[in-house]
Order: structure tokens, then sequence, then C-alpha cells
């Protein structure tokens, strides 16, 4: 019964539309074949049915390529100096020889608190923040209450600085990687400072807060 009444209707229409849809594709086929050559408009016809269809695939790998290389290139904060600066702007050990001030250089015992001198006399906080700031976790609140800087403006201690870091491990980092750098046209002094001792700089940090 169902067969028999609605779908004879039904059955027609639908055929008509296959039956006028598919020849016009193929006649059109046939003369753009015809006429200007059969490996063209194969090619065209195919665009024609995948933007019908299914969209196109190929642009996708160029895009991935980016992301990944823009992840590279995110490793390093943009507010702190990076690494091929601080090296690009450090005195090589022969350039150092011929400095005074570091003639009788030596790092010091290894700790958490650093000493700077020959500074130039418009060198900030911001200045050596933005140096030694490359040392510390600022999501970590321990070490971003550790991270202290004094700079030295008057008297006998001018052009010079205190830097407390995090730990041991990243004032060794600072040191070597900094020791040399020029700022202001001026080369760093850069040693561990002699009377520090943990338990200060977490008093100290305290007291600056």
């Amino acid at each position: 019964d169902v067969f028999e009444q609605p779908q004879h209707v039904g059955h027609k229409k639908i055929e008509f539309h296959i039956s006028t849809e598919i020849p016009a594709v193929l006649q059109i086929n046939s003369e753009k074949e015809e006429k200007d050559g059969k490996r063209v408009y194969l090619y065209a016809t195919t665009e024609e049915i995948n933007n019908t269809g299914f969209g196109r695939i190929f642009p996708a790998p160029s895009s991935n390529d980016k992301m990944e290389t823009e992840e590279e290139d995110d490793e390093i904060p943009s507010e702190f100096i990076s690494r091929k600066d601080l090296e690009k702007n450090r005195l090589s050990r022969e350039e150092m020889e011929k400095y005074s001030v570091f003639r009788n250089y030596e790092p010091g015992d290894p700790n958490c608190r650093i000493y700077v001198k020959n500074l130039a006399k418009q060198v900030q906080e911001k200045d050596l923040k933005f140096i030694f700031g490359r040392y510390v976790d600022f999501q970590s609140e321990v070490e971003r209450n550790m991270f202290d800087i004094r700079v030295m403006k008057e008297g006998r201690m001018k052009g010079q600085a205190f830097i407390g870091l995090p730990n041991e491990k990243a004032a060794a980092k600072a040191l070597k990687e900094a020791n040399g750098y020029v700022l202001f046209e001026k080369p760093m002094v850069v040693q561990f400072a002699r009377s520090a001792r943990p338990k200060q700089d977490a008093n100290e940090g305290k007291r600056k807060k």
C-alpha cells in the first residue's frame, strides 16, 4: 500500500533531477575536452566537483609550520634580555684583560647574592632587572621575594649594586653570562657578594615588601 500510492510521484521527481544534472556535467566536460584539450579541463572539472563536495586540503601544513616557529620564538620572555644579546654585548677574555677593573678579578665564594661594580652613572634598577630578571621565575612567589636589586648612587659605593637571586645556581649562571656585559658603554664586573647569607636575604626581602 505504501509503495503504490505516495511513492509514484516521488520516484518520478527524483529520476528527473538525476537525469538532468548528470548529463549536463558530462556534456560540458565533453565540449571542453573537444575544444581545448583533455588534460586541462579534466583538471578543472575535478576542481568544480571538489568545490561543491569536500573542500581543499593543501593549505593546512604551512599554517602548522608557522605555529611551530612562533612557539620556538616565544621561549624567551620579551621583558628580559635574551641570551644572544648578552653574548653579543659581552667582552671576550682577551678584551677584559685590557681593562684595569678585570686585572685582579676573582668571582668569590658562590652564594645567592651578586655584587656588580663599574656601573655607569645612568644605570637604574630597571636596567639591572632587564638583565638579571631572566634568572628568576616570576611565577614563583618565593623567587619573586628573593629577587632584590639595590643600586648605590651616593658616596664611595657609587657605581655599584647588590642583586639577590633565588638560589646559588641562578647566581652562578648570572655571573657567568653577565660578567663583562657592556651597559651604557661600561663593562660590568660581576662577582659573588662577600657578606651574603641566605637568612639575611630572606629577611631583607620581607623588609622591602
